[in-house]
């Protein structure tokens, strides 16, 4: 990292720049750095994360004018230069440093504090009446001003700096209330005469106690906060820090970030897959569930692709390494992931508002408040003028508000990543909740994307047919011909030479295998070559009437049967569609395959509405011409094809094993291709947006309750004023309630992986 003082003149091409933050506390101070750097020429974005205490910005601009700006706004930011794991590695440790610095702060205060108010609470003598009183109270005043420098200077330094910039943030709050109530006691104390005798009241044991308790509480939220991180961390921890290359035949464990591109790299069993590569040599069963959530082992052998973070099970691999450092498949969820986690959700614009406006809305109502007290309310006035000030502006530090969405979004995101979500922004988070209409590509998406054959009808031995068959379409390119092939050498079948081998346009083949003439085609090829069909037309049409393409084969001039193929109904698909109706979704399949096969697939799933023959702009007309109804539209895909629609959607859904250009056009990434993945996702962003909204209304609440009740406004039911100590405590719990409920949502389980719909409440 570079310190913001010495940052370098450097320019940065790439769209996004990290930096991290100090002396940034509260959701004031959040609206202020992102007006800062925005002024700063080639920032096109700006995005503050007050819980992780970070900057993130987009576009091309001078990373030294960036910090700069931080720094003229009374903060400090240094660019993030170093690996994620480096990275995380000294955010730990800050941050056990930090919440170590601020316990020690608390029992200093409290040490102070607690026995004050005890004494206090025994004797009820709080009083200044003699000159032996002055002394004594004189000396807990400088030791209470002790604990205002050591324990609490941060919250004055940051006062000042604040002022200096003309603003005001939380820090200005707590200075400003424990330092009144401080100055107050020793004018108590060094001129008892000024006051009348019912007024001399010192409060340093407010002032050591608020000190303490706010102390706690940012402890507290430091200890919560690092736990919201946990999906980073486990993803982090996926890679050992070295690999083990064969180079001149000899094995030779080397760090990580040396291994290059070509390397050759062995992997034995129970060890992690350092890069993402190519098996060249062996076979085993890889565990991808910590990338994919699926939680089955997947069998590799050579020629199959490997990922960096999985898990080899079992054989020993040699495999080339293809993609190393930020550009394997694991690292680029990570980044996606730190990405998604500082974006910000809309429902945040209105905590950000109130936010940027708060602080000085206090100020000027606790002033107001306390003239009020001074003027009209009963005696001591000056006590009480002095508690309700205090009170007022300690319980109204907005920390809780700030920190109520982006909390929620780091702990959402990260569960998402466990099982196999990756959501790329704030938005696609908070929109996915609302949806009311998904639209689903067929092939691959609802299918395996591959065709298989499915039946073989014929009086003779099917084997041997379709040996003949795989034989013939060995020299054929078509797709369906893959599918013949696979089956016989599935079946471990002998494939024979063909000769004569004749591709018929939109007919079929033919040709001789092992001397007997073979025909397999379509209607038209068998009527070309006056072949009568039969009972087979038959059977052929019950096939196609299954969504199911049939081939009728010949041998020698006479029909020797039909088989079938077929693009097969992923297994889990209607489970997924039945789910995802059961959350509210209206399902509709949109598909460039003919009508009659999208029909049979939309039947056997539950799929009410077909939009069949599509080209890839049809997709996207479709989508707007919802969207124009008032619905909110979901797409799922993972074809090039599908890009267009899931760029327009309101959410896009990329399956896993899809396109890069439909990965990248996509709101959410789904490492598993299955149709759950998107139930997973549209159950977390309720959750999630469940989640903060319980958090911005406790926040709401606690401000609106506690800042009436700190100015005085149940004296008259019970005679008595909220005790500063109080409503430090108070304040400082609040944003501690805020953290623990966001952390709520790492027990969020979607209702695929707990059995049933239950969510994280």
């Amino acid at each position: 990292m570079a310190d913001s003082s010495n940052a370098s003149s450097q320019k940065f091409d790439t769209e996004r720049l990290v930096f991290n933050l100090q002396r940034v506390n509260c959701a004031g101070c959040v609206g202020k750095i992102e007006r800062a750097v925005r002024q700063v020429s080639g920032v096109e974005m700006a995005t503050v994360n007050l819980a992780d205490r970070t900057l993130a910005i987009q576009g091309k601009a001078d990373a030294a004018d960036v910090a700069a700006a931080v720094e003229a706004a009374g903060y400090g930011a240094e660019v993030v230069h170093t690996s994620a794991r480096e990275l995380r590695e000294r955010q730990r440790e800050e941050q056990l440093q930090h919440y170590h610095q601020l316990l020690w702060r608390c029992a200093l205060a409290l040490g102070l504090g607690v026995p004050l108010m005890v004494w206090g609470l025994i004797t009820g003598d709080m009083g200044v009446g003699s000159a032996t009183q002055q002394l004594a109270w004189g000396l807990v005043g400088l030791a209470t001003l002790a604990v205002l420098i050591f324990c609490g200077g941060h919250f004055f330094s940051g006062a000042m700096r604040a002022f200096r910039h003309h603003s005001a943030t939380m820090d200005t709050l707590v200075a400003l209330g424990t330092g009144t109530a401080w100055l107050f006691s020793m004018v108590v104390v060094a001129l008892p005469q000024l006051l009348p005798e019912s007024a001399r009241h010192v409060y340093f044991e407010a002032s050591a106690m608020i000190i303490g308790l706010i102390n706690l509480g940012q402890a507290l939220e430091v200890r919560a906060r690092g736990r919201t991180s946990a999906a980073v961390e486990k993803l982090l921890q996926l890679q050992d820090a070295t690999a083990r290359v064969v180079r001149d035949s000899e094995e030779v464990d080397v760090p990580l970030e040396e291994v290059q591109v070509g390397d050759r790299l062995r992997v034995r069993p129970g060890e992690k897959i350092p890069v993402d590569g190519r098996i060249l040599e062996g076979s085993s069963t890889v565990d991808e569930s910590m990338l994919t959530g699926e939680p089955l082992p997947v069998k590799k052998d050579k020629g199959d692709n490997l990922s960096a973070g999985t898990l080899n099970k079992n054989g020993s691999l040699l495999f080339e390494a293809e993609k190393v450092g930020a550009e394997t498949r694991l690292a680029q969820i990570i980044e996606m992931v730190k990405n998604a986690q500082s974006s910000r959700v809309p429902i945040a614009r209105l905590a950000d508002t109130i936010s940027s406006i708060f602080v000085p809305a206090v100020m000027v109502f606790a002033i107001i408040a306390a003239l009020f007290w001074f003027n009209w309310g009963p005696d001591p006035r000056a006590a009480h003028t002095l508690v309700v000030l205090t009170s007022v502006l300690i319980i109204a530090c907005p920390c809780a508000l700030g920190l109520a969405t982006p909390m929620s979004v780091m702990v959402g995101v990260g569960k998402g990543a466990e099982h196999g979500v990756l959501v790329r922004n704030g938005k696609a988070l908070q929109q996915a909740s609302d949806l009311t209409t998904l639209l689903v590509d067929k092939t691959g998406t609802l299918t395996e994307g591959a065709p298989k054959l499915t039946d073989i009808e014929t009086d003779g031995d099917a084997d041997e047919l379709l040996s003949l068959l795989a034989s013939l379409e060995r020299r054929s390119e078509h797709p369906l011909a893959d599918a013949v092939v696979d089956a016989a050498r599935d079946r471990k079948l002998d494939l024979y030479d063909a000769e004569d081998f004749e591709a018929v346009t939109a007919h079929g083949v033919s040709g001789r295998v092992n001397g007997q003439q073979i025909l397999l085609g379509n209607r038209k090829l068998m009527v070309r070559e006056h072949i009568e069909l039969g009972r087979w037309q038959a059977c052929a049409e019950a096939l196609s009437a299954k969504g199911r393409t049939a081939m009728y084969a010949a041998v020698d001039g006479k029909l020797a049967g039909v088989i079938a193929v077929a693009d097969p109904i992923r297994e889990d698909a209607k489970e997924a569609v039945a789910r995802l109706k059961r959350l509210g979704l209206r399902i509709e399949m949109l598909t460039g395959d003919n009508r009659a096969s999208a029909e049979a697939v939309a039947r056997q799933l539950g799929i009410e509405q077909v939009h069949a023959d599509l080209l890839p702009e049809d997709k996207e007309k479709i989508v707007g011409e919802l969207q124009q109804k008032g619905a909110r539209v979901g797409m799922a895909g993972d074809g090039i094809n599908d890009a267009p629609a899931l760029a327009r959607a309101d959410v896009g859904f990329a399956m896993g094993a899809g396109t890069d250009v439909a990965i990248e056009t996509a709101d959410v990434t789904l490492m598993r291709s299955s149709l759950h993945g998107v139930a997973d996702a549209i159950e977390l962003s309720k959750a999630t947006l469940r989640n903060i909204k319980q958090n911005l209304f406790g926040a709401f609440i606690y401000n609106t309750l506690g800042i009436p009740i700190a100015a005085g406004a149940l004296y008259p039911l019970t005679g008595m004023l909220l005790s500063p100590v109080i409503a430090g405590a108070a304040m400082a719990f609040s944003s501690v309630t805020v953290v623990s409920n966001a952390n709520r949502l790492r027990l969020f389980k979607p209702s695929s992986v707990a059995g049933n719909s239950e969510e994280a409440k």
